[in-house]
């Protein structure tokens, strides 16, 4: 459900430039995404849909030009601190900082220090550390706290992380390809405690190249391809046969069931 008419978008974009060292990734980029909306960011590899991710979380920035500007909760000032309360953040990035030997209970809990691991400076208190045995019991990794983080499957280790982004009870849930990787259970059950997160109020932005990964709950959609929004809409009509084949440039058949869709070769 969109917000009310006039209400804050919590990313708006306005003509943006930005680049990754020599490389170019948005030129002249416009979105605006709101709290209540669930939105899907689909696009091939290379479209510049985890660079999006990085301008939300402030690990990007876009060039200053006139005309150009970047506000997140209404704000061109961004504290970051404050950021991490409010957006919470599933990446393939994340994933990779974590080295083998940390506590999976050790990586839920740093997410209240916005780190990686917990610091010998670093002290959670009683609440924090209550607030993480109740993550891990609510998304089925209780058993798993003294267990190193190298030792576990990547479905464990993408609800470790999702468990990490939602210490704070995060407004919004940013999902960068959460499913890659993962065996048909493991997505399945992930899948799902997004569709109970969804349902309880949390929005999500899944940004993905996986139409399978797609929600039911996920009623926008936003087609990226080069750096270029080329599609903005209702994804029932945009998750469709000629959408996509252009989009993804094949043929593509769509199929759909349960609210979910699958794609396959249209030739």
């Amino acid at each position: 459900m969109i917000e009310a008419a006039g209400a804050i978008p919590y990313l708006e974009l306005q003509a943006v430039e930005a680049w990754l060292g020599p490389r170019r990734v948005f030129e002249d980029l416009s979105l605006r995404l709101h709290r209540g909306e669930h939105t899907v960011v689909l696009g091939p590899n290379g479209s510049g849909k985890s660079s999006l991710v990085k301008l939300l979380s402030r690990e990007l920035y876009p060039v200053v030009k006139p005309g150009s500007s970047l506000r997140i909760f209404g704000s061109e000032t961004v504290n970051l601190w404050q950021l991490r309360g409010r957006i919470g953040l599933v990446s393939q990035d994340l994933n990779a900082a974590y080295v083998g030997r940390v506590p999976a209970e050790d990586v839920v809990l740093s997410g209240f220090f916005g780190s990686v691991g917990i610091g010998r400076s670093q002290v959670a208190s009683t609440a924090q550390r209550e607030r993480v045995v109740a993550l891990m019991e609510q998304l089925g990794l209780a058993d798993l706290a003294e267990r190193p983080y190298g030792q576990l499957s990547e479905g464990q280790r993408r609800r470790l992380l999702l468990a990490r982004a939602l210490v704070h009870g995060p407004e919004v849930l940013v999902l960068d390809e959460p499913t890659n990787g993962l065996d048909l259970k493991a997505r399945h059950q992930l899948l799902a405690i997004l569709r109970d997160l969804a349902r309880a109020g949390t929005t999500l932005l899944l940004v993905t190249h996986q139409i399978e990964a797609i929600l039911p709950e996920i009623r926008r959609c936003v087609l990226l391809r080069e750096g270029k929004v080329v599609g903005d809409g209702p994804s029932d009509a945009l998750l469709q046969d000629a959408p996509l084949s252009a989009l993804f440039a094949t043929p593509l058949r769509v199929c759909e069931a349960n609210g979910y869709r699958q794609v396959l070769p249209a030739a």
